[in-house]
């Protein structure tokens, strides 16, 4: 039987088909440019420090400074427009990456080491899209930096998750800022599918196929948030609990913040280890609280519990909460939440569970919440709550908003003694996500001097006479952020 002996043109056009063919899957799987998508063109770092006027005790842990890190970013469209966005925020290497065995100048010079690796790898990606997109793609790198930055110091204990994406939040939160500000938006406006088209099942699992970002979240912000005081655990309460006095003009005991900032909302920041301790601390607070506000003002008030991880097990707080409830049951009514009782690492301490706790109170992930595997795994271990926190980052803490609300956990925005532009993100994040009912903010309190050279363009969050935050003016382009660092 004859063959046909086939041209070399008809090989190749074969060849052609299959390569076809075999890519058609992939590349439906690629982005394509869209004129909105940015590619980040520079982005740039430096610090800014400052001391505490007082110390301010959490954790058993006493800070007494802080460096902010800041963060310029540039950007262009695709179609050719450019935007530069600005992102700040506190090192806070004391919670971020806490140690027995490493100082603070250890922690935080290994958080420094590992910006400056974050700052060149964004610098080194070339690809488009939008800022959740360079947050997926780039956080492994992070991560593997920080596994880097680990091995070349030497490090007693390596840079954790949660380390690492505090390192990144102001980079994160500067890349957000410049897309709002090129689509010349409120960042808030820019989860939508005209310029998100991707689902959120692209950026979180399976469950949110369909779902886009912006259902989650609010494009106007809310008027006003209440304003939770933090009375940290080795606060003067009194007059005769004050040993040395600061002398700045300031507040130095809490009737004195109560009446300064006329507040209703409080952080009760409790050591763990001594249950008649912390117990004795809350309800000296409540009497104060109550010696010192008007019954209409009562009415309003709210108190957090802040262990910082410093109960030994859930009975630590169960009978913390019991003392509480039978000595005073109005204060108990009070509490509105508690934060992370027990230790960060859920997964070797699967024993304590929140699931009798919550009954009582809400209880909120916190320091443990560093990605969607951690809120399900927490959701499954009886907390009901999520914290988010601008320091984790702006993508991430839109993502876990979308999440918690999925999965029907309650949700609240935390400070980590934030000045300046990040208090305006935290801010930002609280009126922007619906259901949060308030936020702490550390920074009058400890370190005002970071907070001095924002009180003209953002009196309602800087000066507070009425415990609230006002916080309807955060409408503005991107992060609503107008200063950056020169």
């Amino acid at each position: 039987m004859a063959t046909r002996k086939q041209s070399t043109s008809e090989f190749s056009s074969r060849r052609d088909f299959l390569r076809a063919a075999l890519l058609a899957p992939l590349a439906a799987h690629i982005s394509v440019p869209r004129a909105t998508d940015i590619r980040i063109e520079e982005i740039s770092f430096g610090y800014e420090d400052h001391l505490y006027r007082a110390p301010y005790m959490f954790g058993g842990r006493s800070v007494d400074r802080v460096t902010l890190l800041n963060v310029n970013c540039t950007v262009k469209t695709v179609d050719g427009r450019t935007a530069r966005g600005f992102g700040s925020m506190t090192m806070g290497n004391q919670w971020a990456f806490p140690s027995s065995v490493m100082g603070y100048d250890t922690t935080l010079g290994a958080m420094k080491a590992l910006a400056e690796r974050i700052n060149k790898i964004i610098n080194g990606y070339k690809e488009t899209g939008h800022p959740l997109d360079a947050f997926v793609a780039l956080e492994p790198e992070f991560l593997k930096a920080a596994e880097e930055v680990s091995r070349e110091l030497k490090l007693a204990a390596p840079i954790p998750k949660l380390c690492t994406l505090v390192t990144a939040s102001a980079f994160d939160a500067a890349i957000h800022d410049a897309f709002g500000k090129v689509h010349r938006r409120s960042c808030w406006q820019t989860y939508g599918r005209d310029l998100l088209p991707r689902d959120l099942s692209h950026y979180l699992n399976a469950d949110f196929k369909g779902e886009a970002l912006d259902r989650y979240l609010l494009k106007q912000p809310v008027p006003r948030i209440p304003l939770f005081h933090s009375v940290g655990a080795s606060d003067p309460l009194l007059e005769s609990d004050v040993k040395k006095r600061v002398g700045d003009g300031l507040p130095e005991t809490l009737p004195d913040w109560i009446r300064f900032n006329g507040l209703t909302h409080f952080k009760l920041k409790l050591n763990g280890g001594d249950r008649e301790a912390d117990t004795q601390r809350i309800l000296k607070i409540d009497r104060i609280v109550d010696e010192n506000l008007s019954a209409a003002r009562q009415q309003q008030c709210k108190y957090l519990l802040d262990f910082n991880e410093r109960c030994d097990n859930v009975g630590y707080l169960l009978e913390v909460l019991r003392r509480v409830k039978e000595a005073a049951p109005r204060g108990f009514a009070r509490i509105q939440y508690i934060e992370q009782p027990t230790q960060r690492d859920l997964r070797a301490d699967r024993a304590n569970v929140m699931h009798e706790a919550a009954k009582l109170r809400p209880v909120v992930i916190d320091e443990s919440l560093t990605d969607l595997e951690a809120l399900l795994l927490a959701r499954e271990m009886g907390y009901t709550g999520v914290a988010l926190k601008a320091c984790k980052g702006q993508s991430h803490a839109v993502l876990m908003a979308a999440a918690a609300q999925k999965y029907k956990m309650s949700l609240c925005v935390q400070d980590l003694t934030c000045p300046g532009a990040s208090f305006i993100h935290s801010c930002s994040i609280a009126a922007h996500v619906p259901g949060v009912g308030g936020l702490e903010g550390n920074a009058r309190q400890y370190v005002p001097s970071a907070n001095e050279k924002w009180k003209k363009d953002f009196p309602g969050l800087f000066l507070i006479k009425d415990g609230t935050l006002r916080t309807g003016a955060l409408n503005g382009p991107g992060l609503g952020v107008v200063k950056s660092m020169t």
